[in-house]
């Protein structure tokens, strides 16, 4: 049997860990004296980059990720007295989620929870949160499945509309220099979105690019295929799209990756 020959080896990486972990407590204590210095000067401290869960929350909804985030909240009899670590957890995450809850019943949390999966996943993918209060989270129930775990006021539109698509229709029919504009709604949607595309492109023989978020819905060996669109994409893609005269977009979004600065 053989092994490395370095009877010291064990011990040096155990040093060299050492030294690391004490280099991070000396940062850390620096980095908090530094704090309490600004502190006790009046001056105000920097976190960053992001805003906690918030950055991640605005992601999933752009990009039509489904997640359920479960927050923790004071006890519910001091919401809303400024109490220790009290935070509004439902005004802040209102502008970056599909929708979220402050459960304020033990008897309420199975159907909550049930609502807040049904929602992530079902129409438009997105971020749902679940805010629960520390005595939420000790009281004892017992669990009740809904009946129905669909949400009463959610009612996702499903179906296209049929002016607008035979709209399309004519000016794709039209067009000279068309471009299918493709991104992560089509993977969302599934194998049969992925299909259907193809077919799309089989049929008017239109050229396809897509974003980041939408790689792997059309076939990258099709000679249709130019590529990923955008400021990381091909030479050809970004080309395609600014020279075209008919653009349809098919589950992608116009963010500044893929636009570029829009005045110049």
């Amino acid at each position: 049997m053989r092994g490395l020959r370095a009877p010291s080896l064990f011990l040096n990486l155990m040093i060299d860990s050492k030294k690391r972990r004490v280099a991070r407590s000396l940062a850390r204590e620096r980095r908090d004296e530094q704090g309490n210095d600004r502190r006790r000067n009046g001056h105000p401290g920097a976190r960053g980059p992001g805003c906690g869960p918030a950055t991640g929350l605005t992601d999933a909804l752009m990009d039509s990720i489904p997640v359920v985030c479960i927050t923790g909240q004071v006890p519910t009899h001091l919401i809303g007295n400024d109490a220790f670590q009290e935070c509004d957890t439902v005004g802040i995450t209102r502008p970056c989620t599909k929708h979220n809850y402050l459960v304020r019943d033990v008897k309420d949390l199975a159907r909550v929870l049930h609502e807040a999966f049904y929602v992530a996943q079902n129409g438009r993918p997105g971020p749902v949160v679940v805010d629960i209060p520390k005595d939420v989270q000790f009281a004892t129930g017992t669990y009740v499945g809904p009946a129905n775990i669909e949400h009463k006021t959610y009612k996702p539109k499903l179906n296209g509309d049929a002016d607008k698509i035979e709209a399309a229709v004519r000016l794709i029919a039209g067009a000279k220099r068309p471009v299918f504009y493709t991104g992560g709604g089509v993977i969302n949607s599934g194998p049969e979105a992925s299909r259907l595309l193809r077919e799309l492109a089989r049929m008017t023989g239109v050229p396809v690019t897509s974003t980041l978020m939408g790689l792997g819905a059309f076939p990258a060996s099709n000679d249709q295929w130019l590529g990923m669109l955008g400021m990381h994409g091909t030479y050809e893609a970004n080309m395609a799209m600014h020279g075209c005269d008919v653009m349809v977009c098919i589950g992608a979004r116009f963010d500044d990756r893929i636009t570029g600065r829009v005045d110049a």
